[in-house]
Order: C-alpha cells, then sequence, then structure tokens
C-alpha cells in the first residue's frame, strides 16, 4: 500500500500562511532546495486543495520559475497532481485530475494502488481532512525562524486530538528545522 505523507512550513508561531494569505516569509535556501529535490525522489503523486493548487499552477509553469528552478519545475509540471474541490470548474494544469466527489474514498483508492509515495504539499485544510480519517501516515513539518504575530494556524479545523510519534528532526544551517511525526494508532479519544 502507498503511504501519505503531508509536507508542510510554518513560522515559529504556528502559522502557514500571514492573516491576509501572506506567504511571503518562507526561509528557502540553496540547502532547503538540496532537501526539496531529495523528498520528490519518493513521489509519484501530489495532492492538492484548492487554494494551493491555484497558486502552485500559476507559479510553477512560469517562466520564473523554470528558470529559478529549473528542476523542481519539470517535476511539479510532469508529475501526476490531484486537486480535490467542489468549487473549482476545471484543472489545466499539465498532469492534473480534479476530484470533486468524497475525498476520503479517492485517497483511499489512491494508496492501493501500486506506486510511490503521495504527497500533499501545503493544503493544511486537505490535510486535516485526511488527518481526521487516518489516511496520512507522515508529517513533514519545516518550522521556520520566523514570528508572524498573527495569521492562519497550521492545523485549524481538526476537531480531535491526534497523538503523534516524532521519527525524525533534521537541522538546517539556515535554522529551519524539519519535523517529521507519524500518527500514533489508537490515539484518537
Amino acid at each position: 500500500m502507498r503511504k501519505l505523507l503531508s509536507f508542510m512550513v510554518m513560522t515559529l508561531d504556528g502559522y502557514h500562511e500571514g492573516p491576509n494569505h501572506e506567504f511571503d516569509w518562507p526561509n528557502v535556501d540553496d540547502e532547503f532546495n538540496e532537501f526539496a529535490l531529495s523528498q520528490l525522489n519518493d513521489i509519484d503523486t501530489l495532492l492538492f486543495g484548492r487554494a494551493t493548487y491555484e497558486g502552485m499552477a500559476s507559479y510553477w509553469p512560469s517562466p520564473a520559475a523554470q528558470e529559478g528552478d529549473p528542476l523542481v519545475a519539470r517535476f511539479m509540471n510532469s508529475v501526476p497532481k490531484i486537486v480535490f474541490s467542489t468549487t473549482l470548474p476545471s484543472a489545466e494544469w499539465e498532469n492534473t485530475t480534479l476530484v470533486s466527489r468524497d475525498v476520503a474514498a479517492a485517497v483511499s483508492e489512491l494508496k492501493a494502488q501500486p506506486g510511490k509515495s503521495l504527497a500533499i504539499f501545503g493544503s493544511s485544510n486537505l490535510t486535516v481532512s485526511l488527518l481526521e480519517r487516518c489516511l496520512v501516515d507522515e508529517l513533514r513539518v519545516m518550522v521556520m525562524p520566523v514570528l508572524l504575530g498573527a495569521g492562519n494556524s497550521l492545523f485549524a479545523g481538526l476537531k480531535d486530538r491526534l497523538h503523534l510519534k516524532l521519527t525524525r528532526t533534521t537541522t538546517f544551517s539556515s535554522g529551519n528545522v524539519l519535523l517529521r511525526y507519524r500518527p500514533e494508532e489508537g490515539s484518537r479519544p
């Protein structure tokens, strides 16, 4: 069975975006980019919610992305992508499938297929929804050394307590810290 991992970045005070959806604070350098590329080796399908999909679809095919980060851009544009949305009328980004039916059933079907890991990049609402249905196998959270003071909480909307097991940490010279967690079985009330 394929694994589903979620990779998100957040500030030290727990936000994944500013109060007006700002995303101008990530601490990205060569070391971060090396990590990003290495992470892609184990992934063959990306999952997105509507908002993150729209941001990614507007950036990665652009000349700026292809010139500034050609290896990641090539991967992001060519890999199969699935966007879950009931409001998006179409998904035009190369190799994207739009799914508007039951998210949990669709992800369960994807996990049962052969292949490499599935990954959610960003998409905190989608991650929370799939965590609540016990479909996320690993959380990768990159904590960045910045405080926003206000914003949108990374796991806003989570209804039940979920216990996690820390499986690995990686500290970057920039001050970024990658935390890898596995949801513990039987941790739900």
